[in-house]
């Protein structure tokens, strides 16, 4: 027998989901090690010395890390159909590590509200806020995770591959790849010091920075199994329509206008359409290393890169 004979049943540890699962492992990550306590510090020093702060600004600050709590508690809860369905051990190594990393992102965000805005709020004697309030999530925001979730279970009536396919650009192109993304670099940007006007939060941005990094390998496997699906017949034109369908969404909830200052000097952080702007050129991007039978899908070290990173 070769040497070279490897039994078609075993992994294929050139794959890239087999790739992206040994990156997964390689670069894990424990939510509960990420230190805190400088963001909560931070917070009181900025409130205390803040003019005129108020219940709206601070609701302006609570706002990104409510949605994200609840997008990852939902994405969390929602990615069960496609375990059940995906075939090949190699689909299944990596899907495992997204279900484990997705319930990580969870915890994170659970931990940060408990630690950080409830001690603030604590020691500030204002009343503890809820991170599942209706007030955080507006319309698109709602029926954006309802209609991923409808796509998800989906699978489990009807698994074909225009439906793997509508699963894919639910979940992983627009939740994780244009929305969470987007939404990710906004906040970790706003916090990350660069603007004086806003609190640094290390922790926060910690957190965003390992969470990105893990949702660049889920975006990754999402792309290279629709760019697979093309091959295998799928009309890469419902992949286009499906994701320009979700797209007025996407920019309902990153441009919610209950939580904008009410004028326009107020407005510190990111310039405005300078988040839109991003969220464009990661959509443009990606459709085209999708849809392009020439183009290449990024390899897992550039996926998992992030600007700054060497």
């Amino acid at each position: 027998m070769s040497t070279d004979y490897v039994p078609s049943e075993m992994m294929d540890r050139d794959s890239r989901s087999n790739r992206y699962y040994r990156n997964a492992v390689e670069r894990h990550w424990n939510p509960a090690e990420i230190a805190l306590e400088a963001d909560v510090a931070n917070l009181l020093e900025y409130i205390e010395g803040a003019e005129d702060y108020d219940a709206r600004a601070w609701d302006r600050t609570l706002n990104g890390i409510a949605k994200f709590g609840a997008g990852e508690d939902a994405v969390t809860e929602d990615l069960s159909p496609l375990a059940t369905v995906l075939e090949g051990i190699d689909d299944q190594l990596f899907l495992t590590t997204q279900l484990y990393e997705e319930a990580k992102h969870a915890d994170f965000f659970d931990r940060y509200w408990r630690e950080v805005v409830w001690s603030v709020e604590d020691e500030l004697g204002w009343d503890r806020s809820n991170p599942r309030a209706d007030k955080w999530f507006n319309d698109p925001y709602v029926e954006l995770f309802d209609r991923n979730k409808k796509a998800q279970y989906r699978l489990l009536e009807e698994d074909t591959p225009e439906n793997r396919a509508k699963a894919y650009c639910h979940y992983h192109l627009t939740v994780e790849g244009i929305l969470a993304q987007t939404g990710y670099y906004g906040m970790q940007t706003s916090y990350g010091g660069e603007f004086e006007e806003l609190p640094y939060l290390p922790g926060l941005v910690e957190g965003f920075t390992k969470i990105r990094s893990d949702e660049g390998r889920h975006v990754g496997f999402g792309m290279n199994q629709l760019k697979k699906l093309i091959r295998e017949g799928v009309d890469p034109k419902l992949i286009e329509n499906t994701v320009n369908e979700l797209l007025p969404l996407v920019q309902g909830i990153t441009e919610d206008e209950r939580f904008e200052p009410d004028d326009e000097d107020e407005r510190v952080g990111l310039e405005d359409g300078q988040l839109a702007a991003y969220a464009v050129e990661k959509h443009t991007d990606r459709m085209r290393q999708i849809t392009d039978a020439a183009a290449d899908i990024p390899d897992v070290d550039e996926l998992v890169q992030l600007e700054g990173d060497d």
